[in-house]
């Protein structure tokens, strides 16, 4: 792999021209598409619902950013992992979780996977590979190359895939990520996801060398690629996902795009400059992808914007938080021990601790 965007026409999109299976490729064409939809459809949802008062915790709108979640995941398999960060929602939803557990787990339910007691940003899924991040940018990177590692050492082919913005590059925890995982040749794909922006700081003042020579510095392939374009992400992810696989170590991948949005629903982003905003807004990646997608075999009818079952997805997902119940105030002292394990409080060494009343002991 190239340490430079490849050139459009030397991508390998799958196609029907290319001689393989067309039902195939067509499905996973289309499927592209509705994931694209589906992520989009998802967060527009969050941002009316939010503006409705019903949102408990910030909101971090990936509007943009789809082709980065659904290119890196749509290929995965179910037994590997992922470890997004707060802009990456939709990567919950591509990677096997429900729309109606998410909109649960954003509306603060009760029927949601941490029933109501967290944030979405903070919540995960090992059933099917998703890592809960926490507030603290690149945390999730050490243990994104633990569980990579812990996979290999259990004798299975499984990688990671872990996410995190530009600007964490700066952080210790990626560094000292990249060097284990460089040293142990650890089968963890390493997305960068390049939005211009570290909250209002510009790339100019992020980075003195292109954020992707950052992966090169320890010792591990590395590219920038348009992150826009969702077929580029997702050849270039499983390429890295294979070599993985064949234990040859991680692959760091720069994913440039843009973040639409300001850094959460309570930043307008005057720091920006309308022409850039609006330069950006042509590359959008559905509208790229749906005008690729009418030159190569498909009509407009066969591309809805959005699709209706993505419609009735969503509708049915709020419907469903909404009608379900707040957790009621005494489950707050619940799931705090592992009582599977005969743990039903804390141990402290400390004899003079003054042990919580409510909690009665």
């Amino acid at each position: 792999m190239n340490a430079k965007t490849p050139a459009r026409s030397q991508r390998r999109a799958p196609s029907v021209a290319d001689g393989r299976d067309a039902r195939r490729d067509r499905d996973l064409l289309y499927g592209l598409y509705r994931q694209l939809w589906r992520v989009r459809h998802f967060e527009e949802s969050i941002g009316r619902l939010n503006k409705q008062g019903k949102i408990l915790g910030g909101v971090y709108s990936g509007r943009g950013q789809e082709a980065i979640v659904v290119g890196t995941i749509y290929g995965l398999r179910r037994d590997d992992k992922v470890a997004p960060v707060h802009r990456d929602m939709g990567a919950f939803l591509v990677k096997g979780m429900s729309a109606r557990q998410m909109m649960s787990q954003i509306m603060a339910r009760a029927s949601a996977p941490s029933r109501g007691k967290d944030s979405w940003t903070h919540t995960g899924d090992l059933e099917i590979g998703v890592i809960g991040s926490t507030s603290m940018l690149a945390s999730s990177m050490p243990i994104a190359a633990g569980v990579a590692l812990a996979g290999r050492m259990l004798g299975r082919d499984s990688v990671a895939v872990c996410y995190f913005g530009e600007g964490s590059t700066a952080r210790g925890d990626f560094h000292e990520a990249l060097n284990f995982a460089g040293i142990h040749r650890i089968p963890c794909v390493w997305i960068c996801e390049n939005n211009q922006y570290a909250y209002s700081t510009p790339p100019a003042l992020e980075s003195a060398v292109p954020f992707y020579k950052k992966g090169e510095a320890y010792g591990m392939p590395s590219c920038a690629i348009d992150g826009n374009d969702v077929l580029e992400v997702y050849d270039t992810t499983m390429a890295a996902v294979e070599r993985a696989r064949r234990g040859e170590g991680g692959t760091f991948v720069e994913c440039v795009t843009y973040r639409m949005d300001g850094h959460s629903e309570a930043d307008q982003a005057n720091y920006r400059d309308r022409a850039e905003v609006e330069r950006w807004a042509e590359k959008d990646p559905i509208g790229r992808y749906r005008r690729y997608l009418l030159d190569h075999g498909f009509d407009e009818a066969d591309l809805p914007e959005p699709p209706p079952d993505v419609v009735q997805e969503v509708r049915d997902a709020v419907e469903f938080a909404q009608n379900s119940p707040l957790p009621e105030g005494h489950e707050a002292a619940e799931d705090l021990f592992d009582e599977s394990a005969g743990v039903t409080h804390w141990a402290t060494p400390y004899p003079n601790y003054v042990r919580t009343p409510w909690l009665g002991r």
